[in-house]
């Protein structure tokens, strides 16, 4: 492929991304990442992965693209908003992520980044792609680097300059070169600390890594056990993840909301009040949430959360 096609392909890519939904895309050329490799080594040998061992696992395959398609030449890295403008509307309840108002972003994005790959072949019969979502070991924040969509904040979290941090990521692996987006460089956080010192559990550590030990969105999610009695005081109502660090990050106060459906809360859930959270039956659990991330944990443990973060 000559410069001037691969140009116009990689225009038609990024094009069509937006077109479907994404809010960012970038390109990245795809190498092994070592640096992240032994970063992610030390966190485990620490133990801040908690109780997810498979963090431990496959630790080189998550630093080598090519580990999962020998033949890639491209990676396609997309950004999604969450930033929903309808929230939570009575004070004293239970607080869930933004990230869990709406559909699972696996699905939706899975689908959206299908549809991409389906639009590429079509330009070209020779293209042939994967798509990553959650789905197997990958460093994909630090893709989204790579890709120029923005820097790794201080809490760990990617920061777009336009859509801040509140965003999924995507990756769709290409077997053919396209035009490379430059590898995020500058760090806009500067001596800015406000979601270490915010954090009510101290999880955030100074090297931009998390101890997942003391971090409420996995003690409510991938740790897969009730909250202990004691911890309910310092999550501030949280019961299934957290957004304080996000919140109170600058780069958030002037990021625009989405108009993407698919990540709205439903009315139902924004106005549920105190009383009805505590009352919740698993047959309400179960409609309320069932295309929901919250779906991912079991009621009882939800209700005893409830019960333990509203003391």
């Amino acid at each position: 492929m000559n410069s001037s096609d691969k140009f116009a392909l990689t225009k038609l890519v990024k094009e069509k991304a937006l077109e479907l939904g994404f809010d960012i895309c970038g390109i990245a050329r795809p190498r092994v990442l070592s640096e992240n490799l032994e970063v992610l080594k030390s966190w485990c040998s620490e133990g801040m992965n908690d109780r997810m061992d498979y963090l431990a696992r496959n630790t080189e395959k998550r630093a080598d693209p090519a580990e999962h398609m020998p033949e890639v030449r491209s990676i396609v890295v997309t950004g999604m908003s969450y930033n929903s403008p309808n929230k939570q509307k009575n004070k004293g309840v239970p607080i869930i992520s933004r990230y869990a108002y709406g559909k699972r972003y696996q699905d939706v994005i899975s689908k959206k980044l299908n549809d991409l790959l389906c639009f590429a072949e079509r330009q070209n019969d020779e293209i042939k792609g994967q798509v990553f979502v959650d789905s197997k070991p990958l460093f994909e924040k630090a893709w989204a680097v790579e890709a120029g969509l923005g820097w790794q904040g201080k809490h760990s979290i990617i920061i777009n300059t336009e859509i801040g941090s509140f965003f999924f990521i995507g990756i769709l692996m290409l077997n053919i070169e396209l035009d490379y987006d430059k590898h995020y460089g500058v760090d806009h956080c500067g001596t800015c600390r406000l979601c270490i010192d915010r954090c009510p559990t101290g999880a955030i550590n100074d090297n931009r890594t998390i101890d997942t030990r003391k971090c409420i969105s996995n003690l409510t999610i991938e740790n897969r056990s009730p909250v202990a009695e004691e911890l309910g005081p310092k999550f501030e109502k949280r019961v299934f993840g957290c957004d304080i660090c996000q919140e109170i990050c600058p780069w958030n106060r002037k990021a625009p909301v989405n108009n993407h459906l698919e990540y709205a809360i439903s009315d139902e859930v924004a106005n549920m009040t105190r009383s009805e959270w505590l009352s919740l039956t698993e047959e309400q659990f179960n409609m309320l949430f069932i295309e929901s991330a919250l779906s991912r944990v079991k009621y009882q443990n939800l209700r005893h959360n409830i019960s333990v973060v509203l003391k």
